[in-house]
């Protein structure tokens, strides 16, 4: 991103609930920045405590910014904007809190003599790398504390902005514990677009995972959410591995998509303007509340194998030919097809009526009945 032609305009001053001081709102003059406020803040701490009820292995996490541009439909952290009186649809991509003393933060929380060094971790919230990174650049600030105090770090995003500070993170990695996680829930362009779209193209994502392992830098790629009947199809996720293999990833992760509070009832508008042959099955699968089936969810976790494994292991996604119309039983979500709806009748879909699409569409395959 070019920012030497930008103009940067101070708007106006709002105070923002758990800041103490007024927040100076700024806007951008560039295509990414339309509409978009940024409100630069002086928080009062960086280091996020994680519940002790929480699975995730880590203690600690830090957000830099709160709400995030990418403006992923699914986005779990879209609520987490209420506390700011903003909403959790137009506001959290479009309302972004700037934390610009985050680095100056870090460094003195880190050097309390009551921090025992315990591992911290970036993106688990809002994405670190988000567009406007590229004009704030508060992570190397980031990157150089954690170097400076030797303390365990991750990262998770979404863009390969974070090559940009390649050279901080092979320092932290030669001295202490360091890795990074791409999340590439899809490489089909139309579903990518739709779902994500204001985000880095995801084959950009897994070219950085293989500039990554080239540093030396244990990188894994988290192919999430799996969104039933959108990106969950055994041949969507076969090339994802397959890259995610060529790039040296560590691992490769499948999760669910959860849908919780807020995030529900954006998802359902979601589907409604963009897939409402897919409404009936989201409302079995989801009715009771905001995660899959426990049966489901290993379903969908078992689609992913990654590149740990054999080479003639490591893909689910190598179906063999079969006719369009056969149904493949209950397990609706196994075959709902791509984006664009085809092999609608393929699984549980077929009671929507919706049917299948006519050979000749870019992407068709005749023999196996589905886009993707």
């Amino acid at each position: 991103m070019r920012w030497s032609n930008l103009e940067i305009e101070e708007e106006e001053r709002a105070r923002l609930p758990g800041y103490r001081e007024e927040a100076v709102v700024r806007h951008f003059d560039a295509p990414e920045a339309i509409e978009t406020r940024f409100y630069e803040v002086r928080a009062k701490s960086i280091l996020n405590r994680v519940p002790e009820s929480s699975q995730v292995p880590f203690r600690w996490t830090i957000n830099i910014y709160r709400g995030c541009t990418h403006s992923c439909v699914y986005c779990f952290a879209r609520p987490t904007h209420k506390y700011l009186d903003f909403d959790a649809g137009r506001d959290f991509e479009r309302e972004i809190v700037v934390k610009v003393n985050a680095p100056e933060l870090l460094r003195a929380e880190l050097a309390r003599p009551s921090w025992k060094g315990e591992r911290v971790a970036l993106g688990t919230n809002t994405d670190p790398y988000q567009w406007v990174e590229g004009r704030y650049k508060l992570m190397p600030g980031i990157w150089e504390a954690m170097r400076d105090a030797a303390n365990p770090c991750s990262v998770l995003t979404k863009s390969p902005l974070l090559l940009r500070d390649l050279q901080l993170m092979k320092e932290i990695n030669e001295r202490t514990e360091f890795s990074a996680a791409l999340s590439v829930p899809t490489l089909a362009e139309r579903a990518w677009r739709a779902t994500e779209p204001r985000s880095p193209n995801p084959r950009a994502r897994l070219e950085a995972v293989a500039e990554l392992t080239r540093a030396g830098i244990r990188t894994g790629v988290l192919v999430a959410p799996l969104m039933p009947g959108i990106n969950d199809a055994p041949e969507q996720i076969a090339p994802i591995l397959e890259m995610a293999s060529e790039a040296g990833a560590a691992y490769v992760t499948g999760i669910a998509l959860h849908l919780r509070g807020d995030v529900k009832n954006l998802f359902f508008e979601w589907l409604r303007e963009h897939r409402p042959d897919l409404i009936p099955l989201y409302t079995r699968l989801y009715h009771r509340g905001a995660y899959l089936h426990p049966d489901e969810r290993r379903r969908m976790g078992g689609l992913v194998k990654g590149p740990e494994l054999p080479p003639g292991e490591r893909m689910r996604g190598r179906l063999e030919p079969r006719a369009p119309n056969v149904r493949r039983g209950a397990a609706a979500t196994d075959g709902a097809g791509g984006l664009d709806g085809a092999d609608a009748g393929n699984g549980a879909g077929a009671s929507n009526g919706a049917g299948s699409r006519a050979s000749g569409v870019p992407g068709w395959l005749p023999d196996q009945g589905r886009l993707f």
